[in-house]
């Protein structure tokens, strides 16, 4: 019998149903929950009259549409303060566990997930938000849901689902001076396009994985969904094991021994296929920056905008370039920029904190430049705290704000003015993303540090 992959052995053990020519019914082991997808959810549970079938497997937060200042205060804008209401309110009725504003343990849903230990190897998760692949990184099958799904997660804590292909990416070799995980992620996506991993589930594998810490396997994993991929994973090992020790829901004493021989059991088996396989070269990647208007449209620093994208056509890449204010065969460096945003589900732990104050220390943002700071929780707010970095961002000019997801999405209040071009290390850069009419150029953490120190983009490694 042919081994098994990562994907199918935590997919098999969650079937509860199968049927020839059906989507499987499968056991969601977490759900998350937040303000912006749950109130339709929660809404036809009320009409049908029926419970949420299992609370204590499901989480909520408030982050998509929270302001990142005077969170004490009541909430200004109305549909945030309207949403919030909803989510408060839909909690205390169905018996759900919320952390709310305010609250030591509210964050952004994907960073809070893995902080508490809530995420755990070899589980199925999902949420009303597409980066639920974050959770990926754990070994773990996460992946994003739309309202009726979270209705059907809430009243059933089973969702119908299509297995996906299986797609592994390799990345092998030791990753050179200034590149990190984000840039690994915006590389693959640079050669695969935002379309490549559709109808599959990735798994990253390789030398250049293993040896990321599990803030760097979140980063890379919470991308898989921008280059069209159902989700993505990476195998545990002694660093996951290490990450989660302690942690307030992960298990403890004989459980927590029960549980790690389960685990040891998920990676990949050695026989084991894929219905595809990519391989790339850690050398080969440098600091990666965005230049158009999907995540697909990056190239390393040192290069120029190329005159089609990957995979693209010669009347999108007119459009993008149109949008951007920028031109083919020219190269990002020297650019100048208005605003930097480190922050998002994708790069706002403790550890992307630590690696910007410690390029910034001693050093000033360049005058004209916002420099916004969003950490991805209560807890990592706390513990940068903790550590003095909120002083060496003051020192610097960085405004550090309140947890939330901040300037990622143009749906709270801080948006990026029409016109302006925001170095960002979020995932995203459509058109408005970041605001109506705003540019959006996306990059690692430490790529975004240089950018607000000089005021315009530079190769990072000329810095340190």
């Amino acid at each position: 019998m042919a081994g098994k992959t990562l994907f199918e052995k935590v997919w098999d053990a969650h079937v509860v149903h199968s049927r020839e020519n059906y989507p499987d019914l499968i056991y969601i082991d977490r759900h998350y929950i937040h303000e912006v997808t749950s109130p339709q959810a929660f809404d036809g549970l009320r009409k049908r009259g029926i419970p949420v079938f299992r609370p204590s497997q499901t989480s909520a937060t408030a982050d998509h549409n929270v302001p990142t200042l005077n969170q004490h205060l009541p909430i200004a804008e109305p549909l945030s303060k309207f949403q919030v209401e909803k989510l408060r309110e839909n909690c205390e009725e169905f018996g759900v566990e919320l952390y709310d504003l305010g609250h030591e343990k509210q964050g952004i849903v994907h960073v809070i997930g893995p902080d508490l230990g809530l995420t755990q190897p070899g589980m199925t998760m999902v949420c009303g938000d597409s980066h639920t692949s974050t959770h990926g990184a754990f070994g773990s099958i996460a992946f994003g849901i739309g309202t009726s799904q979270v209705e059907q997660v809430l009243a059933t804590q089973c969702l119908l689902q299509s297995k996906p292909k299986t797609m592994k990416i390799e990345v092998n070799g030791t990753l050179g001076k200034g590149v990190t995980a984000k840039d690994i992620i915006l590389y693959i996506i640079s050669k695969l396009s935002a379309a490549g991993g559709t109808g599959y589930f990735v798994e990253y594998a390789g030398s250049a994985i293993t040896s990321l810490s599990m803030e760097g396997r979140m980063t890379i994993c919470n991308m898989s969904i921008e280059m069209g991929a159902r989700g993505g994973m990476i195998a545990p090992d002694e660093t996951t094991f290490e990450y989660m020790k302690g942690r307030e829901f992960a298990p403890k004493g004989a459980e927590w021994d029960k549980a790690l021989e389960k685990w040891r059991q998920l990676p990949s088996d050695g026989d084991a296929t894929y219905d595809k396989v990519v391989v790339y070269q850690a050398e080969d990647i440098e600091p990666m920056i965005t230049y158009g208007t999907n995540p697909g449209m990056g190239v390393g620093v040192s290069q120029e905008i190329p005159e089609v994208a990957v995979n693209g056509t010669t009347k999108d890449m007119e459009k993008s370039l149109s949008y951007m204010g920028l031109e083919p065969r020219k190269s990002l460096k020297g650019k100048k920029i208005d605003y930097v945003f480190i922050g998002s589900c994708t790069n706002s732990r403790i550890e992307d904190l630590r690696q910007v104050a410690d390029f910034v220390k001693g050093k000033k943002k360049a005058e004209d430049v916002n420099v916004w700071i969003v950490p991805g929780s209560k807890r990592v707010e706390e513990q940068a705290k903790a550590e003095g970095l909120d002083q060496v961002f003051d020192s610097a000019g960085f405004e550090l704000r309140q947890p939330g997801c901040s300037a990622c999405l143009g749906m709270n209040e801080d948006k990026v003015p029409a016109g302006k071009y925001c170095v960002s290390t979020s995932n995203r850069n459509f058109e408005g993303r970041q605001g109506p009419g705003a540019r959006t150029l996306l990059v690692s953490p430490l790529m975004a540090a240089a950018a607000a120190v000089k005021g315009e983009i530079v190769d990072v490694r000329e810095l340190i």
